[in-house]
């Protein structure tokens, strides 16, 4: 029983890793209701439910073979996402700054607004599907960590113990990222100051960056 619980905290410890918090920390702040933040951490730890489920199964069979190599460069994929997230991130918090309603003189059109982007909007389809696939990425960067404490940590050898592992270390990934959301995103509701909630977005966009050059460089 010990090794099961064991996987399970060792997966609520996962969620807080740097490039996990992040990642979804570019969402989380746009949030308008704390159900929708809850909703957002839920589509990002089911992507990473996803592929920690499928790769450890592959590992567990092939763990002997090239493809194990080929995991690391993963982490590379994760660095760039980061990067991108974050200038994303940047150019949505200046776009949707100066995007508003307005009519121009002498112009016979009555009213007209800015583009606005709606990558991070929590009311969007879109932003669910984004952090689904962020968490896609994620998941593809962590499980050759995952099957080692699995299989050498928690000596689960068999591939229905090594599967009820992933699953109890998912579902700690999933309680993990819904108390950080609520953790992050509560207090902005609360306050309802806009200048705020764009500060630590600004700030969550610049350390994502930043965390993604020094990953990448620390890789290359």
């Amino acid at each position: 029983m010990f090794p099961f619980l064991f996987a399970f905290a060792l997966g609520f410890k996962h969620s807080y890793d740097a490039d996990h918090l992040l990642a979804v920390s570019n969402f989380l702040p746009r949030a308008k209701s704390l159900v929708s933040a809850v909703k957002l951490s839920l589509s990002w730890a089911l992507g990473h439910m996803l592929t920690a489920g499928t790769i450890t199964i592959v590992l567990f069979f092939f763990k002997e073979t090239f493809f194990s190599f080929i995991l690391s460069y993963f982490e590379l994929l994760v660095s760039f996402m980061l990067i991108a997230l974050g200038l994303f991130s940047l150019l949505a918090l200046y776009v949707n700054r100066n995007s508003h309603a307005h009519k121009h003189d002498h112009s016979s059109v009555v009213s007209h607004s800015h583009p606005h982007l709606h990558f991070f909007d929590d009311d969007s389809k879109h932003a669910h599907q984004h952090m689904f696939w962020i968490g896609i990425i994620h998941g593809l960067a962590s499980n050759d960590e995952l099957l080692l404490l699995l299989t050498v940590t928690l000596t689960l050898t068999s591939l229905a113990s090594v599967l009820l592992g992933t699953f109890l270390f998912s579902l700690g990934v999933v309680l993990g990222m819904i108390v950080f959301s609520i953790i992050l995103t509560l207090p902005l509701l609360k306050i309802h100051s806009e200048k705020i909630q764009t500060g630590i977005t600004a700030i969550a966009a610049v350390l994502s960056i930043g965390y993604g050059v020094f990953s990448l460089v620390g890789f290359l």
